[in-house]
């Protein structure tokens, strides 16, 4: 995953996360709405994270497979 990808999906849970923390005294429904949010974002940053490890591992494999013909005849 990117950096700025994975910072983006760091700050973006925290902001949330504080948010949620704010409004609890205020606002049960607001700070249900925002956690729910935040656990979805924490969600959507593992899934992009393995999306990106398997786009990777695939590359790898296609390059050890490009670089070495005589481990594809097997």
């Amino acid at each position: 995953m990117p950096k700025r990808l994975a910072l983006w999906f760091a700050f973006s849970s925290i902001i949330l996360l504080t948010i949620t923390s704010i409004t609890l005294s205020s606002n049960g429904w607001i700070s249900l709405l925002c956690a729910v949010l935040a656990f979805f974002n924490v969600g959507f940053g593992f899934m992009f994270k393995a999306k990106y490890r398997k786009q990777a591992e695939q590359q790898a494999a296609a390059a050890a497979n490009s670089a070495d013909p005589s481990q594809s005849a097997k």
